[in-house]
């Protein structure tokens, strides 16, 4: 088993902890070995030579190195360093326990899929439900395992956008908000749900996609297949306005632009923590149908 570690030394603990780690594994299996290590997040992942990836930080550490691997098939072990750790569900003690069974490799291994979005101007036509096409003229595009948000930005004025899907470009909907929120099931847990959005197993394949603060009570949050090709069209926006994919990737939005968001080409693999349940996760990192404390 060879094993290549990503690490973000800014969380508290993570640079001792790492190698504290590196030195134990070493030790421990004369079947495994570290062919390499990231601090700094500019390791080119798609030139790895592992069988798994261990990231050790929190969520964020790992969406950027699911990003990274640009479709590489090399699944990723998320050790949480960080608060919540939906997708680096591992504690380090956990990790430890199950180290046998990652070398093994008897672990669970689940594909979850991601989003690419792309940005063509309003000056290029464009058809959205060729991707190929779209790949052709578009000026920027980057993938996402949690969601792509556009976002009104400075000077927070509500923005207009029409939002439509599956190429049909005559029932785009026309609203004013602060933006749209277009998630992967693993992401409902993530900005999605704080806006309201539905929380969606991430064994099921589909897309969220959540209006910020709509200025229309009727305007909810839709679920759809993970086949479909969601549409935003920035029709009027601010100087600040952004798409961001994963709150890492960004780019600037002006009117006309028009962003296409549909499931990348390859899905990211994580190795699961056997010992994590989905109910249980929502109910412990949710404080989920927590009953209220009373006073006596």
């Amino acid at each position: 088993m060879r094993l290549f570690v990503v690490a973000n030394v800014k969380k508290p603990k993570t640079e001792p902890a790492m190698k504290e780690m590196l030195g134990w594994i070493t030790a421990r299996s004369a079947d495994c070995c570290v062919v390499g290590s990231d601090t700094d997040g500019k390791a080119d992942l798609t030139q790895v030579d592992a069988d798994a990836i261990v990231v050790l930080g929190g969520d964020g550490t790992l969406l950027a190195a699911a990003r990274r691997l640009r479709g590489r098939s090399i699944p990723l072990c998320g050790v949480n360093f960080g608060r919540l750790g939906f997708l680096a569900s591992f504690t380090p003690a956990q990790f430890r326990d199950h180290f046998d069974q990652l070398v093994a490799g008897t672990l669970p291994v689940q594909a979850r899929l991601m989003i690419e979005a792309s940005v063509c101007d309003g000056s290029v036509t464009c058809r959205t439900s060729d991707p190929k096409d779209v790949a052709a003229k578009r000026r920027w595009s980057s993938t996402a395992l949690n969601d792509a948000v556009v976002a009104a930005g400075q000077p927070f004025r509500m923005i207009e956008l029409e939002l439509g899907a599956d190429g049909d470009q005559d029932a785009g909907i026309r609203y004013f908000g602060d933006g749209v929120i277009v998630s992967t099931a693993s992401g409902s847990t993530a900005y999605n749900v704080s806006a309201g959005g539905p929380i969606v197993s991430p064994n099921v394949e589909a897309i969220c996609v959540t209006p910020l603060c709509p200025h229309s009570l009727s305007f909810r949050p839709v679920v759809v297949s993970s086949q479909s090709i969601v549409y935003v069209l920035a029709k009027r926006v601010n100087a600040g306005t952004t798409l961001s994919c994963d709150g890492q990737a960004s780019t600037k939005l002006v009117a006309g632009d028009r962003v296409i968001i549909r499931r990348a080409e390859k899905d990211v693999k994580l190795i699961e923590n056997p010992d994590a349940r989905e109910w249980k996760t929502l109910a412990e990192k949710l404080g989920w149908a927590v009953s209220p404390s009373y006073q006596k």
